[in-house]
């Protein structure tokens, strides 16, 4: 199921209502909070901090959604939300005027081919990777695994994650029509307990009950995202419409802290940007990180 954000406000029409009258940094008897929408692969870590940061600010409720990265970047387009969250640049998704949004890079996430732990398959090349997402192969057994139909999950049209994948993973390809999900948490779980499945997620979504793919050798590792040996990866995207302000400037400083970056970011999977070895700009452009500078 999709994971829920620690602290949800309630009151149905009414509370909506709110949220988009104001652009959605409220007040009320109880409170302040704002609302921040979007990127499933981001939410964990928004969820974390956000729940850290109410309980050091008494009075303050961060209320965290998910949606994927097209309906955090749209919502805040509208500004019907506090934040968008995204895996992408906004540039990257069609209908956003990016000009609008200020971009707050929070962190970098890898993202990584997720099979069934019975497929018998531990690795396979790019060429392959592409092979099994297009619909060019269809067994196991024709990747040396077991006598397996292949069943493809896909995340939702409007996923960054799912965007990220299919740009770097299948170099610009796109998956053939399958079952989709808006939730990396029910894709973690359909492939967990479907024979022959494979999908993607975040590193951060990987536990014990899938299995990751190496491709080309390469392990999803944090350490081969940081040098971009593993090329599937994106920057963790925290949008505003216009400079943030108030309650929410609060909170994406304390996002980009020392605190939060050493504390929470690493601990739950991500990789703060300041280990990264390399940058990569909207088109895609791969730069040398020149440390001490």
């Amino acid at each position: 199921m999709m994971r829920k954000g620690p602290l949800v406000l309630v009151g149905g029409i009414l509370t909506v209502m709110l949220l988009v009258l104001s652009g959605c940094e409220t007040q009320s008897s109880s409170g302040k909070s704002i609302t921040i929408v979007g990127s499933t692969a981001l939410q964990p870590l928004v969820e974390a901090a956000g729940e850290q940061y109410g309980t050091e600010n008494v009075g303050v409720f961060v209320n965290v959604q998910g949606g994927g990265s097209g309906t955090g970047l749209s919502q805040v387009q509208e500004k019907a939300v506090s934040i968008g969250n995204s895996d992408v640049f906004a540039e990257e998704k069609k209908g956003i005027d990016a000009s609008k949004l200020v971009d707050h890079q929070v962190g970098v996430v890898g993202i990584t081919p997720v099979v069934n732990k019975d497929v018998g398959v531990k690795n396979v090349s790019k060429k392959q990777l592409i092979a099994i997402f297009t619909g060019k192969l269809t067994n196991w057994k024709q990747l040396g695994g077991e006598d397996l139909p292949i069943v493809l999950l896909n995340r939702a049209t409007g996923s960054g994650t799912r965007l990220t994948f299919e740009k770097w993973g299948l170099d610009g390809q796109q998956s053939k029509d399958a079952q989709e999900q808006d939730s990396t948490g029910m894709v973690r779980q359909i492939v967990g307990s479907t024979p022959g499945a494979i999908s993607y997620m975040a590193f951060s979504y990987v536990d014990k009950t899938v299995d990751s793919l190496s491709v080309d050798n390469v392990k999803p590792t944090e350490s081969n995202v940081a040098s971009n040996k593993w090329k599937i990866w994106s920057y963790e995207h925290m949008y505003t419409n216009g400079a943030p302000t108030g309650l929410t400037k609060q909170f994406l400083d304390y996002m980009t802290s020392d605190k939060i970056q050493k504390q929470v970011v690493s601990k739950l999977g991500y990789i703060p940007t300041t280990q990264m070895e390399v940058k990569r700009s909207v088109d895609g452009k791969i730069i040398a990180i020149k440390k001490g500078m």
